[in-house]
């Protein structure tokens, strides 16, 4: 796993904690504390993976959360064979 890139790493970790749909998707807040990394970093990240549509962005009333898409969840797959 430590040569993997540093975005499929983070992907990997969101799928793992179950961010995996609309309804289980998670704040850049609970994602930071998940992670323990600064809500800048995780902006940064989940950019990236959203711009390679494997991470997407669901609105809750006024707060943004986001999750693992289907691609997303075939990337972290391919990882592990």
């Amino acid at each position: 796993m430590d040569d993997l890139p540093d975005d499929i790493r983070f992907l990997m970790l969101l799928h793992n904690v179950g961010a995996i749909s609309p309804e289980r998707g998670l704040s850049i807040m609970e994602i930071s504390r998940w992670t323990a990394t600064k809500n800048e970093i995780v902006k940064k990240k989940l950019s990236e993976l959203t711009s390679k549509r494997y991470v997407d962005v669901f609105f809750s009333g006024d707060q943004e959360k986001y999750y693992v898409t289907v691609k997303g969840i075939r990337k972290v797959l391919s990882t592990y064979s």
